[in-house]
């Protein structure tokens, strides 16, 4: 076990870059990541607002973007943002969440779950089931429809997405129409070091995978879990009847294999919707390319649309 890998460690590193980006935010102000990310993709217009949601792990907060089409009850879909499971980058998200609203005609709702190493597993994941079983009964109240619902989210948040799918197939819902996994990690009983790259550079670093698997899962028997590593060897349960799956991998990236393995799986028990893989670049390339993240978020719209609308 290299010296990263040790959870004392790992949750050490993951506090410290926790800092970083709160200093980072109170020294920035209006140039900061929340400015910059407000800033992208300005012909999709911000309309929003907060709420809380009660969950048995810790209240969370959600920021609600809504649709200019004047539905008084629109679909929703519920966006998890990324950031490894250590860092709380809801803002990160709002150019997509922005677009999706826009271009798909939804409410979207951003959650700031809690993440590791405050919260391990299997924290995150049920809170962020709570707050999707929550958002589909309370839609009368404010103002979307939580009987047609999807899910979705980035690397990490594209994680909790699968693992939000897995929890309402065994507990017996809320229905989901679709479930968006964009470049998500689904296998962490596999080391990032044993993960091959298509290039020789990946932005996603053996040591990153060191300090993310170990902060957020510090037991590494438990990393087999279905709700962290459904792309894993050790989960064989019968998946017929989850929510039907967009897979979006990227060719470049470390953890597009275990996205393939995946979307295999669910194509098998006629889950998957589709598996498309981004040709050229690599794992968060949406995040700082405007015209990668245009092409990949209407792509994204037109199957939530199609799917809360069929």
């Amino acid at each position: 076990m290299s010296l990263l890998a040790r959870p004392a460690v790992a949750s050490f590193i993951a506090k410290t870059v926790q800092r970083l980006l709160k200093l980072a935010d109170r020294r920035s102000g209006e140039r900061g990541p929340a400015a910059s990310a407000h800033a992208r993709l300005p012909e999709f217009p911000r309309d929003t607002r907060e709420l809380m949601v009660p969950t048995s792990i810790a209240p969370a907060r959600i920021v609600v973007y809504r649709p200019a089409n004047g539905d008084p009850a629109p679909p929703v879909h519920v966006n998890f943002h990324g950031g490894g499971y250590i860092m709380p980058v809801t803002e990160t998200d709002d150019a997509f969440c922005r677009a999706v609203a826009a271009q798909a005609g939804v409410v979207v709702v951003n959650v700031d779950y809690v993440v590791a190493p405050q919260h391990p597993f299997p924290a995150p994941p049920r809170q962020a089931f709570e707050v999707v079983r929550w958002i589909a009964a309370h839609g009368d109240e404010h103002g979307w429809d939580g009987a047609r619902l999807t899910v979705g989210g980035q690397s990490a948040g594209g994680g909790l997405a699968a693992a939000v799918a897995r929890q309402a197939l065994e507990e017996g819902g809320p229905s989901i129409a679709l479930q968006v996994l964009l470049y998500p990690p689904l296998d962490l009983s596999i080391a990032a070091k044993d993960k091959p790259a298509a290039i020789a550079k990946p932005m996603l670093r053996p040591w990153m995978g060191e300090v993310f698997d170990s902060a957020y899962v510090p037991d590494v028997a438990e990393r087999a879990d279905r709700l962290v590593s459904p792309a894993g060897a050790k989960d064989t349960a019968d998946l017929k009847g989850i929510a039907p799956a967009l897979i979006v991998t990227a060719a470049y990236d470390r953890l597009r294999a275990e996205g393939a393995r995946y979307a295999e799986r669910l194509r098998q028990v006629g889950s998957l919707v589709e598996h498309h893989d981004m040709a050229g670049v690599d794992h968060g390339y949406d995040i700082k390319d405007d015209e990668k993240a245009r092409e990949s978020y209407a792509f994204i719209a037109g199957h939530v649309r199609q799917a809360t609308t069929a």
